[in-house]
């Protein structure tokens, strides 16, 4: 632990399912400090009573953090070493720790993070996503029209949304996605790390009808919905269903790639991805050949 007149927080990230997934390093903190300020103490409980930590634990969620961030800076400032965690995965990433964090910087003590479990991180690496670049949006509000209006304000969003979404809310969250945004490619994940991990790739019309199907949707959700296409693209596509014109213009004016030119015309002619990517890849080497 450093040396320091006050004491210090740590942002320590914990398993999103998998025990396992705890560090060393997250282990040693969480037994080593004063207190722990908690989400939910009787998931921490159940945690520290899995690695025998008898660390006394304080809760604190959205609802009383002004009351018991005043009472986390008295100890801090007493020279008490404090470790703020959430239910699961990284503290202050939609979940509470933001306001405490800025709190005990102005004060002038030290913020530690301990990196770890991440739903958002854990996800990405499997979504499969070409780029680097993502707008992440925490959960969707709760509410269809506030929902609506914030989707609206990102219909023209080129780069891929991500968003968390609980059980309950998932089919309406989606259906008010495909009403305002379209048909997109989108990527699913639930459980991750636990024993129902379950990861869904798809165009976001067939998997709402797919989930619409299941008795009860369970676990929480991350998302990732593809991009807007370029307005200018959009406006110079060739309409009707013609493939081969199709086809030409996102090889010569698109400038897509096979795999993503094979992905959005699947969306325009309402066909099976893998039918359009063979008849893609025809009649590019056909092309490419001839040239």
């Amino acid at each position: 632990m450093p040396e320091t007149t006050g004491g210090t927080l740590y942002v320590v990230a914990t398993p999103i399912g998998n025990l396992e997934d705890i560090t060393l390093r997250a282990l040693r903190v969480l037994g080593e400090v004063d207190l722990i300020a908690a989400e939910d103490t009787r998931r921490t409980r159940k945690l520290l009573n899995h690695f025998a930590l008898k660390t006394p634990c304080l809760s604190y969620y959205r609802e009383n953090e002004a009351r018991r961030g005043e009472e986390i800076m008295a100890k801090l400032l007493s020279g008490q070493m404090v470790a703020l965690v959430s239910d699961a995965g990284t503290p202050g990433i939609a979940d509470p720790g933001a306001r405490l964090v800025n709190r005990v910087r102005e004060a002038g003590l030290p913020v530690v993070p301990l990196p770890g479990a991440s739903a958002l991180a854990a996800f990405l690496s499997v979504a499969g996503q070409t780029g680097a670049s993502h707008l992440f949006l925490g959960f969707l509000p709760g509410r269809s029209g506030e929902r609506r209006k914030l989707l609206q304000s990102l219909a023209t969003e080129p780069h891929p949304l991500v968003f968390y979404e609980s059980p309950h809310r998932l089919l309406k969250s989606l259906a008010d996605v495909l009403a305002v945004l379209g048909e997109r490619r989108v990527v699913l994940a639930r459980e991750l790390t636990k024993i129902h991990e379950e990861v869904l790739v798809g165009e976001l019309g067939a998997l709402l009808a797919r989930l619409q199907k299941r008795p009860a949707i369970k676990g929480e959700f991350v998302v990732l919905l593809a991009g807007a296409e370029p307005a200018a693209l959009a406006a110079e596509r060739p309409s009707g269903e013609d493939f081969a014109q199709l086809a030409a213009w996102y090889r010569d004016q698109a400038g897509l790639s096979l795999k993503d030119a094979a992905r959005q015309m699947a969306i325009d002619l309402d066909l099976p991805r893998s039918q359009v990517y063979r008849r893609l890849l025809e009649l590019w080497t056909t092309v490419h050949q001839g040239s």
